[in-house]
């Protein structure tokens, strides 16, 4: 009676092992089987494990499953090391690790087992060949041929020639090891003799050679060879498949998997696994419901691995509820990459705080997990909390930062003109032995342009082996920020004669440079050089043709365009309009202006700013009543400077930092030397038709004079003084500014929204045009 209620035990335990679809049916399986103590046996330890690598189930549970066994067996062994090989070669720790247990548990190594072994732990694998031919075992082929894989895989490739020359009796997989190992070299001509020579080729011949074609981007003699192959397989069909995803061949992907479908083939799980993410990359919310609607269609039971790859995909197209429905219903089957992905998502769209709250709930993070975060906060503005994680980072134990972190902060430091955060950073790079790509150098010329300190830039770039077209925009944009015209034309030339053709983007910086610099001449030719100007470069040339004072042509160059002009192009007159006073053409263009970008209180104060110029307070009044009907407000100034690696953030008449009783008693002193210096208030920067005395008290503590005391006071005598201001300077603190460069002895520089303004002696850098 026992021996037939065991048999009956087992057979039902068979039946639901053959139901196992997914990680959540495995579980139900191992519940099943503690509930009638059938866990204790290696027979089904063995095939939890396996279904655990079939499934993908997350490495934590698979390996509780493992350890729960009391006396392991070789299958119990063996199962767990194939666990291992599908994971990668991420765990060889782990994995020499299980074969030391094995031979502690005195367990038989059969010879089969090697093959697993070696596979699990990838270029070690050659410890384990030496013990192989120490036990006689090497001349298994089946061994020797893992053997040989691990060499065409890992390197040298030669010592796989060398084995691959000495046998007799080569089978076809022989043949293919070596086909792919030549393929991983790049050796074309190797591939094909070998290819030529074979007596005999099978699927998985056909399918390395197209799979080699397809990695070298040569994708038509891939599908030459995909349609030459006498039978296929769902693995030659995801290697075609796979091969226009990687190279951006979106539309074909997507015309190949409907013809997989249609000739009967059933896709698989990495199939579904490439068309996810080829929909990711689309990031088409259509194409998306279309993938979902076949696979609900279909009723594919998607691993985790591939729901993760749902969470990007819904991310990227949009969707980001259902993105979280998704990662919420993984629950414990979330890996790393599930999370990353996750803060990856709300980081791209500016949601910052749901992003750290996934962020900050992960149970364990990697360098990707920091990488994601760090990015999200340096590009959505938040370069000082970008700067605050990499902190927390450096300081995880068993964590370093890659170069993919370094960009970030470098980038986050350029942001926020911190030139000592800058080399403290470059400091923590070589301290860790991080080594920069060409965007990891861009990094630092962005970082050292927008810190005001071009001579570095120009180093960094000078030093590079290698520079690409990203490294002379970088370059480029910050000549025209510091308006170093000249500089920015010959660049251009330079590039030119290095080969590297320049975009749009190159031409509005160096356009933007010769209006910097006031060079009419030089900005007309590199104009008309552009094959095809769009408006942004029509935009450049309105404001160039401010610059020298020709508003009339200006308008007339607006008037004739071919193009459809944009606000860039009305905000080039209006700004023009603002310096030279004209009226005229200021309401012209604020009118459009209002049109195109009826929310950018921008506008409205430079058109204020214009009547308040010629006294108009009437004007200056309808101007500021229109902007209360559409419910704009004038944006808070604030400015901020570096002192010992921290940001001190001012805001006009604050009072709130530590400092500040002795930051206004400066700004008296000063205020009274420069007033015996001939300076007097220049109270049409200021909004408001008020007591002139009024008008003096507002502007006198504009956040970027509270910014520059503070750095009087606490920086070393003759330091240069580095400001960052959110709005354009106004031009009392530009007056201001050049008589206490004067009185202090100081170089002031200051970076506003528009440009650069290095003060000294005197003169601004600008020559009064901004």
């Amino acid at each position: 009676m026992s021996c037939r209620f065991q048999v009956s035990q087992n057979s039902l335990m068979d039946n639901i092992a053959s139901k196992v679809s997914n990680v959540s049916h495995l579980r139900q399986l191992h519940a099943h089987l503690i509930r009638n103590s059938l866990h204790i046996y290696n027979h089904w330890l063995a095939l939890l494990l396996s279904h655990c690598t079939r499934h993908r189930a997350p490495l934590p549970y698979t390996r509780l499953v493992f350890d729960s066994a009391s006396n392991p067996d070789i299958h119990v062994f063996t199962s767990m090391l194939k666990y291992y090989t599908h994971l990668g070669t991420a765990n060889v720790k782990e994995v020499v690790s299980l074969y030391q247990k094995m031979q502690a548990c005195d367990v038989k190594l059969e010879t089969f087992v090697y093959p697993v072994l070696i596979k699990s732990v990838g270029k070690a694998g050659i410890v384990f060949h030496a013990h192989v031919v120490k036990v006689g075992n090497d001349h298994y082929h089946f061994v020797r041929n893992a053997i040989m894989g691990m060499y065409a895989k890992y390197g040298p490739v030669k010592y796989a020639r060398e084995m691959f020359d000495e046998m007799r009796d080569r089978t076809v997989a022989d043949w293919n090891t070596m086909i792919s190992g030549y393929w991983r070299l790049g050796n074309e001509g190797e591939v094909l003799r070998l290819f030529d020579r074979m007596p005999e080729r099978n699927v998985v011949t056909w399918t390395a050679m197209l799979t080699g074609y397809a990695k070298t981007k040569d994708l038509e003699k891939a599908r030459d060879y995909f349609d030459r192959m006498p039978e296929k397989n769902v693995v030659s069909w995801n290697a075609m498949i796979s091969g226009y995803a990687q190279n951006g061949i979106a539309d074909e992907t997507f015309r190949l998997f409907d013809k997989m479908i249609n000739s009967g083939v059933q896709p698989n799980e990495t199939t579904w696994m490439i068309i996810i993410s080829s929909c990711s990359s689309r990031g088409d919310p259509v194409l998306a419901d279309l993938l979902i609607r076949k696979l609900n269609q279909r009723q594919v039971h998607l691993s985790s691995f591939a729901k993760t790859a749902l969470v990007d995909m819904y991310a990227k197209c949009g969707n980001l509820r259902t993105a979280r429905k998704v990662f919420d219903e993984l629950g414990i089957c979330r890996n790393s990459v599930t999370w990353n992905a996750m803060i990856s998502a709300y980081a791209r769209v500016g949601d910052l705080s749901s992003a750290r709250e996934v962020f900050d709930k992960m149970p364990e993070r990697d360098v990707v997990s920091w990488n994601s975060m760090i990015a999200g906060y340096a590009q959505n503005g938040e370069s000082d909390m970008a700067i605050e994680l990499f902190k927390d980072m450096i300081n995880t134990e068993n964590l370093k930062p890659d170069e993919v972190t370094m960009v970030s902060v470098i980038s986050a430091c350029g942001h926020l003109g911190g030139l000592e955060l800058g080399n403290w950073v470059l400091n923590i790079l070589e301290e860790k032995h991080i080594k920069l790509s060409i965007s990891g150098y861009n990094s630092l010329i962005f970082m050292y342009s927008k810190c005001g300190s071009m001579g570095d830039a120009k180093s960094v770039f000078q030093e590079m082996a290698e520079r690409d077209l990203v490294s002379y925009n970088t370059l480029v944009a910050g000549f025209a920020a510091h308006g170093h015209g000249i500089e920015a034309v010959k660049l251009l030339s330079k590039m030119k004669e290095e080969g590297i053709e320049p975009d749009r983007v190159t031409y509005i910086s160096v356009l933007t440079a010769c209006s910097h610099g006031g060079l009419w001449e030089e900005g007309r030719n590199v104009f008309n050089s552009i094959k095809d100007p769009d408006v942004d470069h029509y935009a450049c040339l309105v404001d160039l043709l401010g610059r020298v004072g020709d508003l009339d042509e200006a308008k007339e160059l607006i008037e004739s365009m071919p193009k459809e002009p944009h606000a860039g192009v009305y905000g080039s007159l209006l700004n023009a309009s603002r310096i030279h006073r004209r009226i005229d053409l200021g309401e012209l263009a604020a009118n459009k202006l209002f049109e195109l970008e009826p929310q950018n209180s921008g506008n409205y104060i430079l058109l204020s700013n214009l009547y308040a110029s010629r006294g108009r307070w009437e004007d200056v009044d309808r101007v500021r009543e229109q902007m209360k009907k559409v419910g704009l407000k004038k944006g808070t100034g604030w400015s901020w400077v570096e002192f010992k690696g921290k940001m001190h953030k001012f805001i006009a008449g604050d009072v709130s930092h530590e400092q500040s009783d002795d930051i206004y008693k400066l700004l008296a002193k000063l205020r009274s030397k420069m007033t015996d210096a001939g300076y007097t208030t220049d109270n049409s920067c200021v909004l408001k038709d008020v007591e002139e005395e009024e008008k003096e008290e507002m502007l006198g503590t504009h956040s970027e004079k509270l910014a520059v005391c503070f750095a009087i006071l606490f920086s070393e005598a003759g330091a240069v003084i580095r400001v960052v201001k959110n709005l354009r300077m106004c031009w009392d603190c530009h007056t201001a500014f050049k008589i206490i460069s004067t009185l202090e002895e100081r170089t002031i520089m200051v970076r506003d929204n528009n440009r650069f303004h290095h003060f000294s002696n005197g003169l601004c850098s600008c020559k009064d045009y901004w």
